[in-house]
């Protein structure tokens, strides 16, 4: 299916590209979640009216984006969980812990912004982890994962 981006998609292309993708992936991701249309004569033509402000748009998002960035850069997130004497975790720290810990001190992130390489982190200590603000920023944290006091 062809389709017109309305922002900018990570592997895929930039604000204004025509490119082309699986049906399904059009259908079910990025038409719903507005960062694409369909490419058709009438919806290129409305987007290259539009286009000037879906660039201001896009320019807004990403210096939001780079403001957050910067004041979470190389931050240390520390989470308590329970945890046994051998420092193994009941249960794990998920990106949405990461998250919620990120949101207690006062900035503004959702749990798919955080990326867990090695998935659920299982153990307690100090971890090197990142979040993606946005397709062009990507910042490390530190997350330290404490057993909890009961």
């Amino acid at each position: 299916m062809q389709i017109i981006l309305l922002e900018k998609v990570a592997n895929l292309g930039n604000l204004g590209d025509i490119v082309k993708v699986k049906d399904g992936y059009a259908r079910n991701f990025l038409i719903p979640t507005k960062q694409a249309r369909r490419a058709t004569e009438t919806a290129i033509k409305e987007f290259e009216a539009k286009r000037a402000e879906l660039e201001k748009i896009a320019a807004e998002k990403l210096a939001a984006a780079q403001a957050l960035g910067e004041k979470l850069a190389g931050k240390t997130i520390t989470v308590a969980q329970k945890a046994g004497v051998d420092g193994r975790l009941f249960g794990s720290v998920t990106n949405a812990d990461v998250a919620d810990a990120i949101k207690a001190q006062g900035m503004d992130v959702v749990k798919a912004m955080v990326r867990l390489p090695n998935g659920p982190l299982k153990h307690t200590g100090e971890f090197a982890l990142q979040v993606g603000l946005h397709s062009d920023v990507v910042v490390d944290i530190h997350v330290h994962v404490v057993a909890a006091a009961e």
